[in-house]
């Protein structure tokens, strides 16, 4: 059984592309265009991660995070932006339940690459005595 992964943006056509990309590399994708019809989604289907778009129009993207762990505590948040990497963003994003964040401006392997960071298992570092 493949991961599934939620992607929300306001952007139909950036939906569109990460779903299509992400169902490419393996993964169940559902799709959400608002934070509203996020947490109607995720009330009613299982999830493994949620990749959030932080603009969305008319909402608070960084509230939404804190929303969706409030209801579903241990789902993964990768944020994206497309503002770039702003410091106090990044800050704000992680305290608000952000698991990642990464920038719409860079290619999608980078994406990809912090959806399989967060997928895989935590292994602790062994310390030498």
């Amino acid at each position: 059984m493949s991961q599934r992964i939620l992607v929300v943006d306001d952007e139909a056509q950036i939906r569109e592309l990460l779903g299509i990309y992400l169902k490419r590399q393996g993964y169940d994708v559902l799709c959400a265009s608002t934070a509203e019809e996020t947490l109607k989604l995720l009330a009613v289907n299982p999830v493994d991660l949620v990749v959030l778009d932080i603009g969305l129009a008319h909402e608070d993207g960084l509230k939404v995070p804190a929303d969706i762990k409030k209801a579903h505590p241990n789902l993964r948040v990768v944020m994206l932006t497309g503002m770039g990497f702003v410091e106090d963003l990044l800050e704000e994003a992680h305290e608000k339940g952000a698991d990642g964040y990464v920038s719409k401006v860079l290619p999608l392997d980078e994406l990809l690459m912090a959806i399989q960071r967060l997928f895989r298992p935590f292994q602790p570092q062994l310390q030498s005595a």
